[in-house]
């Protein structure tokens, strides 16, 4: 396994030119679960949404690394996804991207997916099931990042 691992969902392929920060309004969410640091960066895609169709599409690139000292697998997660009217909906499933990576100590992964909302701004927040050699499990903490148009909120 590499030190670090690209994996991108068939529908990203195509959709990573570069874009200023203040056009895309990008969002950030950093925390770490004991040893396992989770960041995040949202950012609003103007091109794949409609505001007269209320269609709003966030793109989130996630970068999980093992800073700790023994080695852990992604075995699966759970969303929170918060809209502009309070409404959440909860995600859960095995992986990410279709894998469940084994992080080694100094090792990461990374990859991007995709979040509709029906409004201009909305939230996500969540967890990883990670899973130790020695059997041992624990839920490695998303903390919240907003997901907003640029300018939609002050």
């Amino acid at each position: 396994m590499s030190d670090t691992k690209n994996t991108k969902e068939p529908e990203d392929a195509g959709l990573r030119e570069p874009r200023s920060p203040s056009t895309r309004g990008v969002r950030t969410s950093d925390t770490t679960t004991r040893g396992i640091r989770i960041e995040v960066q949202s950012a609003y895609m103007p091109e794949r949404s409609s505001a007269k169709e209320g269609q709003y599409l966030f793109e989130y690139h996630v970068r999980i690394s093992n800073v700790g000292t023994e080695t852990a697998q992604l075995v699966s997660r759970e969303w929170f996804i918060t809209d502009g009217n309070g409404d959440t909906q909860r995600v859960q499933g095995p992986g990410v991207v279709g894998e469940k990576p084994v992080l080694a100590p100094g090792e990461e992964f990374e990859y991007s997916s995709f979040c509709p909302l029906t409004t201009p701004v909305g939230a996500m927040q969540g967890s990883y099931r990670m899973v130790l050699q020695n059997g041992d499990s624990f839920e490695a903490e998303i903390t919240p990042f907003s997901l907003a148009v640029p300018h939609a909120v002050n």
